[in-house]
């Protein structure tokens, strides 16, 4: 594991650190959950790009820096901090990009990334089915074969984003006759395209942070296909191992809800019935710090994203939780009002299920890494 930051990256930390103290609305953006707040997080979107920090890992001509994968912490850790707002468009930023860096055509990459990186492009994250949660391979959507390209069928559910968003990503059965994990393609499809029905999931706020996606013959062309048609699985899970193992939670978000913590724990006068779990939950966030500089250490010298990732996965979500219900027991009766404290120990409830569900973790952890038989099915 290399922890040493060089000068380079030591600069970028900094020019990061005063653009972000300059720039960072205040007060507030509205929720990204509703139409209004939608709609000011993307031109949040816009000037971060303009800055050229909206995918500082990216390529420059894809409006990026070429930061390395140290430097993206880096800046992670530094728009946490900073308590910049949450990034509308994570979903294709941070899963549909790597798979389409990993398994996209240059004509893709070019047609796709620029308007995704400024927000005006944004993505929902269409794998869920009513009868297909965390078990992807037992979706039942499918694409038909036609002049061109795909028409496209099915309902997908728990679509982040999906309400406000433009575009949306998912995996199709192509092949009728085929079974789990055999042929899938992924498809990306217009969520105002004919055909699409959209509708909307309130949650117990009331903002639609999900939504229903129905699709009825949907013409996908094929320039919309990612990788081969029939390997969508293969394709599908490098968009998996990068939202369970890297990008979609960095570590700058855990470091950064942990010093709040400390903070809130000694302005209640340090009490010490909960000091072990205040300094478990500061420990753990930097522990997750640790664990991700192995991994870019890794990533730098040819490694990539497997397996492993489920570990990671496991272990964030759970930290999470921890953490704001810590929060919310410092605070005592006021821990029930609405606040920052009660929106993320909501939001780090749905942790354990979203990106695969703690089982499905489980299970792939037991048969893929420790090597133990399958579970019956």
């Amino acid at each position: 594991m290399d922890l040493d930051i060089d000068g380079a990256s030591a600069a970028f930390r900094d020019e990061v650190r005063e653009w972000l103290a300059e720039h960072v609305p205040r007060p507030a953006l509205s929720s990204m959950d509703t139409a209004e707040g939608f709609a000011q997080h993307r031109e949040w979107e816009a000037k971060l790009a303009d800055a050229r920090l909206s995918v500082v890992s990216w390529p420059r001509e894809y409006t990026g820096r070429d930061a390395s994968l140290l430097q993206w912490l880096l800046f992670e850790e530094e728009y946490y901090a900073a308590g910049a707002p949450g990034r509308v468009g994570q979903n294709g930023i941070f899963m549909l990009a790597p798979t389409l860096f990993a398994h996209g055509t240059q004509e893709q990459r070019d047609r796709i990334l620029p308007p995704m990186a400024r927000g005006e492009q944004v993505w929902a994250q269409a794998w869920s089915e009513p009868e297909a949660g965390s078990d992807i391979a037992a979706l039942r959507s499918r694409a038909v074969r036609t002049d061109g390209g795909w028409l496209a069928s099915g309902a997908k559910t728990w679509s982040s984003r999906a309400a406000f968003a433009d575009r949306a990503f998912g995996l199709f059965r192509s092949d009728p006759e085929s079974q789990r994990h055999r042929g899938l393609t992924y498809l990306m499809f217009d969520l105002r395209a004919e055909g699409v029905t959209v509708r909307p999931i309130p949650q117990l706020d009331g903002e639609p942070g999900f939504a229903e996606i129905f699709l009825d013959n949907v013409f996908v062309p094929d320039a919309d296909v990612i990788g081969e048609p029939g390997e969508g699985w293969r394709v599908a899970m490098t968009t998996a191992n990068n939202e369970r193992g890297l990008s979609l939670r960095s570590p700058g978000r855990f470091l950064a809800a942990a010093d709040r913590l400390v903070t809130l724990w000694r302005e209640q006068g340090e009490p010490a019935a909960v000091a072990e779990r205040v300094a478990d939950a500061w420990i753990g966030a930097r522990a997750y710090q640790l664990y991700t500089y192995g991994t870019v250490t890794r990533l730098a010298e040819g490694g990539g994203l497997g397996p492993e990732s489920s570990v990671n996965k496991l272990f964030w979500s759970h930290l999470d939780v921890a953490l704001h219900e810590t929060a919310l027991d410092l605070l005592g009766p006021e821990g029930e009002v609405a606040g920052p404290w009660t929106d993320g120990y909501l939001f780090s409830l749905a942790g354990p299920i979203y990106g695969g569900t703690d089982q499905i973790q489980r299970n792939t952890i037991a048969e893929r890494l420790l090597g133990l038989p399958r579970e019956a099915r």
